[in-house]
C-alpha cells in the first residue's frame, strides 16, 4: 500500500463530466443520498460511505459523447434503486435484467452520463 492509502493500479477515483454542477449534485443526492466537498463552481467530490473522496464532479459546458468506461454501483435493493433513479430525474434506458450473478440496469443521469447499478439479489 502506498503512504497515501491507495492501492498500486487500483481504480481510486471516478470523475463524470456533469453539465450543471448543482443539478447533478441534487440528482445523486436523491438518488443514491452522496454527500459532497465543494471545491468552488465547477467541481464537486463525491464523498464515500468511509468519508474518503471516491471521486468527483466537474462541470463542462456541454454534454460528452456517449460511449466510453461504464461505471456500476452496487445496490443492496436494485428495485428500490431504480425506484429512487426515476423520482430523482434519471432515466432508466436499460433493465432491470438478469445477468450471470445478478440482476442489473443502466441509467442516465441529468447531463446524460450512463450509468450501471448492480445487485447479486435474484
Amino acid at each position: 500500500m502506498s503512504p497515501s492509502g491507495a492501492d498500486h493500479h487500483r481504480l481510486n477515483y471516478v470523475e463524470l463530466s456533469v453539465t450543471d454542477l448543482a443539478d447533478a449534485e441534487a440528482f445523486y443526492r436523491s438518488a443514491f443520498g452522496w454527500e459532497f466537498n465543494s471545491y468552488g463552481p465547477q467541481y464537486a467530490g463525491i464523498v464515500g460511505a468511509d468519508g474518503e473522496e471516491v471521486g468527483g464532479l466537474l462541470q463542462v459546458p456541454e454534454r460528452k459523447p456517449a460511449g466510453g468506461p461504464l461505471v456500476l454501483l452496487y445496490s443492496v435493493d436494485l428495485d428500490a434503486s431504480v425506484d429512487a433513479v426515476r423520482a430523482a430525474g434519471g432515466t432508466v434506458v436499460n433493465g432491470p435484467y438478469d445477468f450471470p450473478g445478478g440482476r442489473r440496469f443502466h441509467f442516465t443521469d441529468p447531463s446524460g452520463n450512463e450509468l450501471g447499478v448492480w445487485s447479486s439479489d435474484c
